[in-house]
């Protein structure tokens, strides 16, 4: 097992494509975390927070909301890189047949997906490092320039920033068990931004827009990410309510132990070649 960890996370660094996803969660984050750092000390912001009956929400962020909203805004919004990047180590190995020799050498498959899913989490915490800085440091810099508090001199705000860069690692191993599942590189990217940026906010602005279902989106993978850091976009501006951390963190964990599963006794279980 360690012969194959070792192996795994080689593929995942030795390759370009990790730092230059990196690069671009880097700048999008910091223009995320200071755009809405400033979108929300602007006078009269609240009143852009309607339901889907276009009526206002009644949300009213105070300073420290408004410091987590942004500083958390890498798990509401950036999490698709993580994502992304554990999918790719399972997709690229089928799209350019390395997946052959890789089992040549470990024949035992389980050892192999379990080595990709242990591998993706060091990779994913440098996502997660990344990404909470460059949101958090614009983000802050903002704040203090519009004379708002950063909250940053709070314990409870470290907390929240160490379990955004937390959760943001899991997200790589929830895409090694996605990749697991659907194992077409450009299907498996395509479904992956479709989900992350347009599917799921949909359904919880859906579902958080009537009592029946509002309690249905918080246990939605994005959802559940953002339960982790207790605080999000979505849940300061009313549109959704949150899991415990602890009970998102393992539904998350959950998510991607399920599809790795699924996958290994599908995809992974067919003939290569």
């Amino acid at each position: 097992m360690r012969a194959a960890l070792t192996t795994e996370f080689r593929k995942l660094v030795t390759t370009r494509l990790w730092w230059g996803l990196l690069l671009c969660m880097a700048v999008y984050m910091a223009f995320l975390g200071a755009g809405m750092a400033f979108f929300f000390t602007v006078d009269g912001a609240d009143a852009a927070f309607t339901g889907m009956n276009g009526e206002p929400t009644g949300a009213t962020l105070d300073a420290t909301a408004i410091a987590m909203t942004v500083y958390t805004l890498a798990p509401a919004l950036g999490y698709v890189f993580p994502v992304v990047v554990g999918a790719l180590a399972v997709t690229g190995e089928f799209r350019h047949m390395t997946v052959t020799p890789t089992f040549l050498a470990e024949p035992r498959r389980s050892v192999v997906l379990g080595a990709k899913l242990l591998a993706s989490l060091p990779l994913g915490l440098v996502f997660g490092l990344v990404g909470t800085l460059f949101t958090v440091l614009p983000g802050a810099a903002v704040l203090a320039l519009r004379d708002q508090a950063t909250a940053l001199g709070d314990l409870e705000t470290w907390r929240t920033i160490g379990l955004s860069v937390l959760v943001l690692a899991v997200w790589a191993m929830v895409g090694v068990g996605f990749g697991t599942v659907l194992t077409h590189q450009v299907a498996a990217i395509v479904t992956l931004l479709a989900f992350t940026q347009f599917v799921e906010p949909i359904a919880r602005m859906l579902l958080g827009s009537s009592e029946v279902t509002a309690g249905l989106s918080k246990w939605l993978p994005g959802a559940a990410g953002e339960s982790v850091t207790g605080a999000s976009l979505y849940s300061s501006t009313g549109v959704a309510e949150l899991l415990p951390w602890w009970q998102g963190l393992l539904v998350l964990v959950g998510y991607g132990l399920v599809m790795a599963a699924v996958g290994r006794v599908t995809t992974l279980r067919r003939d290569i070649t």
